[in-house]
């Protein structure tokens, strides 16, 4: 993998191959959220707001232990064109359906369930404007949001131990012709010949791989790069979290 200083400003934002857009997150966005933060990567924004509900889903009544889930939408004109919202059409499409229940696993990836308590934390991931990577930015700000409502709940007593285990964060990687490509926009992803998107914790395990090539296949030498590259990005996007959540206390 190219170092920072090897490699070349090939792309149309006059990024570095292996190089973030540029993130920000805005603590406190959603004052009545017990934990809320706007991320924004480049020109996607995503606000993502978590709720403590005292219960869990039947089928964890009376076991003792907490649920984390989440729910994804797209606003009218996140894009550039406008889409009906999803419940004016009463239908969720598959792709919504996919990636809340994907944000939903991430998050439970780094939470200890029963120090949660009977409880639930729902993680609403709405995208404000789109520009590639929706999916990732949901992810990596859920985890600062709900680090965020789980230290509101230790500062109220609620919890007496962290139910968070660790990090969690994601971020997309690309082929084009020869080039390896960190933190793909929507240009970038529609036009590569391969697109990763990969979540992992704190602690470099994976939790999710999805990985698909467009017309041309890649070898087992390019994903172990990408994936290395995705690595590299993540370990840079948790720095950003916890700095976030440090800000947001």
């Amino acid at each position: 993998m190219l170092t920072r200083d090897q490699a070349v400003k090939s792309r149309h934002e006059d990024r570095l191959n292996n190089q973030l857009r540029n993130m920000a997150f805005e603590t406190g966005f959603s004052k009545h959220a017990e934990g809320s933060v706007l991320v924004k990567a480049g020109d996607t924004h995503v606000l993502c707001n978590v709720s403590v509900i005292d219960r869990v889903p039947p089928f964890l009544k009376g076991k003792g232990q907490g649920w984390v889930t989440a729910e994804y939408g797209m606003l009218p004109r996140s894009t550039h064109t406008r889409s009906d919202r999803e419940a004016a059409r009463g239908k969720q499409s598959g792709r919504t359906q996919e990636i809340q229940r994907l944000i939903g696993r991430s998050l439970r990836a780094v939470f200890d369930l029963k120090l949660l308590g009977e409880r639930s934390l729902q993680i609403d991931c709405d995208v404000l404007q789109a520009d590639g990577g929706t999916r990732c930015a949901s992810i990596t700000g859920a985890w600062v949001a709900a680090a965020l409502a789980v230290q509101k709940l230790l500062d109220q007593g609620v919890l007496t131990t962290s139910p968070l285990l660790g990090q969690v964060a994601a971020v997309s990687v690309g082929k084009r012709g020869s080039e390896l490509l960190l933190d793909l926009d929507y240009l970038e992803d529609s036009s590569c010949d391969a697109d990763v998107n990969v979540v992992m914790t704190d602690a470099n395990a994976f939790v999710e791989i999805q990985g698909t090539a467009e017309g041309h296949s890649y070898s087992r030498e390019e994903l172990n790069g990408l994936l290395d590259l995705a690595q590299s990005g993540i370990s840079e996007l948790q720095a950003l979290q916890l700095e976030a959540v440090r800000q947001g206390k």
